[in-house]
């Protein structure tokens, strides 16, 4: 019974990992990345809420993800975790100098980027949707994980029973989703403001939700 009980708190404390947004322990994100290849499912902090999320090389982790946030692959607004604008144009159409110049004035940054898929996204999600979007956080912690990885990650914001309410302790986070993610990332408490989403798809960027992000930016 004593061993039984012993590996059961090793367990629990493996599912919840601590991590230091400011230097992000490298053995720690070793076996997160580990994880991640093995189609796992990972919760973590970014700039602004907790987050959802897996490998984009896995498309069974994908189909775990929307199953767990409760959205058909077809219809979950998914977006993908960058370390910085360097890959991007691998899953958008070509996009105009000025959308670029604010991409990089904003990011890392609580924004999220609404661009023109290329050939590669519906590849990646398995349906037909034609646009992505973009987010470079200003977290280590994500960052530092796509960086490890090698790619991308998928991301969606993790709210409470969808409504416009997010979990912000991980404590709690773990407690309610520990069996249906392999990895909880403890980075701090997080924030109840998700990131400002802008729609650059268009002749002109559009605001789609205000959010942390300030949006007199667009005034630039």
């Amino acid at each position: 019974m004593l061993r039984l009980k012993a590996r059961a708190i090793i367990v629990y404390y493996f599912m919840l990992i601590k991590l230091y947004p400011e230097n992000p322990d490298s053995r720690k994100l070793e076996g997160i990345i580990t994880t991640l290849q093995k189609d796992g499912i990972i919760i973590y902090p970014t700039d602004t809420v907790y987050a959802i999320g897996c490998n984009m090389k896995s498309q069974k982790a994908i189909e775990r993800v929307c199953q767990i946030i409760g959205k058909k692959p077809e219809n979950a607004n998914l977006s993908l975790i960058c370390y910085d604008l360097s890959n991007i144009a691998e899953y958008t159409t070509p996009f105009s100098n000025t959308i670029f110049k604010m991409m990089k004035r904003c990011l890392p940054g609580p924004y999220t980027f609404i661009l023109n898929a290329n050939h590669n996204v519906p590849k990646l999600f398995q349906n037909k949707k034609k646009t992505i979007g973009i987010r470079v956080p200003d977290n280590n912690i994500p960052r530092e994980i796509v960086r490890f990885l090698g790619n991308p990650i998928i991301t969606a914001s993790l709210r409470v029973d969808d409504d416009l309410e997010y979990y912000t302790d991980p404590e709690l986070i773990h407690d309610e989703y520990g069996e249906l993610v392999d990895i909880v990332i403890d980075g701090g408490m997080g924030e109840m403001d998700a990131s400002t989403i802008i729609d650059c798809t268009g002749d002109e960027m559009e605001l789609v939700r205000q959010g942390k992000g300030l949006v007199d930016i667009l005034a630039d």
